[in-house]
């Protein structure tokens, strides 16, 4: 999903880091580990942590009251990701992003999200998981702040993967970590006009059983949601450079 930047030597002394989000009953139920994880992403986000600098553990730990290990289990899980990559001996640094996998980022989203829905229409067996979608939508209009569009959304597209009964679309899901931490919806306002027009046109074609329309509706959906998060990302100046990047890909 990145770009791996030209390392920086560390400064002689670390960067005070910012506080770790308040923890609510979100992060209550994460492991230290997703939560490590979730700050580095939120250091990076937030331009504390640019591309090719070295990951500071020993900060990063102090900063959220934990010793080193959830550090680096957060530091493996993120370089799988894409997010860092891990030098023997040298410590993690922090990837560049590019418009290109934020874009395939949401395109996945959808298409994953699409097959939940198309296989939630083939195995419900009765009318609980359409009427469930149809209430989530009655009740948007009632959400006027980014945290209750938040509930509702999240309760959409919980609903349709539960539908699925797939422990393996489950675990795909959760493996796509979110590329803005924080709340989603509050840093990417123009995100909730789009899924308060899209919600309700994928409810009527579940409710319709047209898993292809429902398909194609919610990448449609997801490659608008991912276009918001670019010029978001652009706004934040953390795409790398097109100058950096052909440098590196000469290396």
């Amino acid at each position: 999903m990145a770009t791996r930047a030209r390392a920086k030597k560390s400064p002689a002394t670390e960067p005070v880091l910012p506080a770790p989000l308040a923890k609510g009953p979100g992060l209550v139920r994460m492991s230290s580990g997703d939560q490590a994880a979730l700050y580095i992403r939120r250091l990076m986000f937030d331009g504390d942590l640019r591309p090719g600098t070295r990951v500071p553990q020993d900060e990063i730990a102090q900063a959220l009251g934990v010793s080193r290990i959830p550090v680096r289990e957060a530091l493996i899980a993120l370089e799988r990701e894409g997010w860092v990559t891990i030098e023997l001996h040298r410590g993690a640094f922090i990837n560049a992003l590019d418009e290109r996998s934020v874009r395939d980022h949401y395109e996945l989203y959808g298409l994953v999200y699409g097959f939940a829905a198309k296989r939630a229409l083939r195995r419900s067996s009765d009318d609980a998981l359409v009427e469930r979608l149809a209430q989530i939508v009655d009740d948007l209009p009632t959400a006027t702040q980014p945290e209750d569009f938040t509930r509702l959304a999240f309760a959409f597209h919980r609903t349709v993967v539960n539908g699925a009964r797939s422990h393996h679309i489950n675990v795909v899901i959760r493996a796509m970590s979110g590329l803005v931490p924080g709340d989603f919806f509050s840093l990417v306002p123009d995100a909730i006009a789009i899924e308060r027009r899209g919600l309700p046109v994928l409810a009527r074609a579940m409710a319709a059983g047209d898993g292809d329309r429902v398909a194609a509706e919610y990448l449609r959906m997801m490659r608008r949601v991912g276009e918001k998060v670019v010029e978001l990302f652009e706004r934040r100046g953390l795409f790398e450079e097109p100058e950096a990047a052909a440098s590196d890909a000469t290396r």
